[in-house]
């Protein structure tokens, strides 16, 4: 973080697919400790805008610094300080729900016995307790989206992505994920939501970039 108190910098970001402009000219800044929103219709470039955030997507032109670090400069150093939650359901079916979390904490080189406890301790906050042993197939939608987070928050991110993350959920599932948003929310966790739901980002977010 740069000494100005900014996790995230953007600043005049275009992103272009040959002719079209999926991101024109767009500037923002996000604070530490702070639930920023992105609010906007599909197809507006949530998704793009904040995929340049983490590296996955590079700009065509403007600059995007996360953590005082250029992201087209050293995409690994932001990324091992970053969590992130995709809209799609990218879960390995093949895997324990705690087998999920585990595996996945072999990309930040966190060792096993870390790592076990990291998901144990997740699989808690997520109200998973007793499912470790069971294949993803098995947990409902709603359970699903919460291991995503859970997956997302496995290399205690200082920075926590989240792209639509209740989409498709019936009404209680939402509320249950927005209650563990909260409680991150509440130990000062940066967060960025993308969400097309205003009732969504008026319940979560502290400020909006529409």
């Amino acid at each position: 973080m740069e000494e100005n108190g900014f996790v995230v910098e953007v600043d005049g970001l275009v992103k272009r697919y040959r002719e079209v402009a999926a991101v024109d000219g767009l500037s923002f800044r996000v604070k530490k400790g702070e639930f920023y929103g992105l609010l906007g219709p599909n197809g507006a470039g949530k998704t793009t805008t904040i995929r340049t955030l983490y590296g996955y997507v590079p700009p065509t032109a403007g600059k995007v610094t996360v953590f005082g670090i250029d992201v087209t400069a050293d995409r690994r150093a932001v990324a091992a300080r970053t969590g992130v939650c995709p809209q799609d359901n990218n879960l390995d079916p093949d895997l324990s729900t705690l087998q999920n979390l585990v595996v996945y904490a072999r990309y930040y080189d966190i060792p096993r016995r870390e790592a076990e406890r990291r998901a144990a301790e997740l699989l808690h906050f997520i109200a998973l307790d007793g499912r470790g042993g069971e294949k993803v197939t098995k947990l409902s939608g709603g359970m699903q989206r919460r291991l995503i987070l859970a997956r997302a928050l496995i290399n205690e991110p200082e920075l926590l992505i989240l792209d639509e993350p209740t989409t498709g959920l019936d009404p209680q599932s939402r509320h249950q994920l927005w209650d563990r948003l909260r409680a991150l929310r509440a130990r000062g966790l940066t967060m960025i939501l993308t969400t097309h739901y205003m009732d969504e980002a008026e319940r979560l977010c502290d400020r909006l970039l529409i």
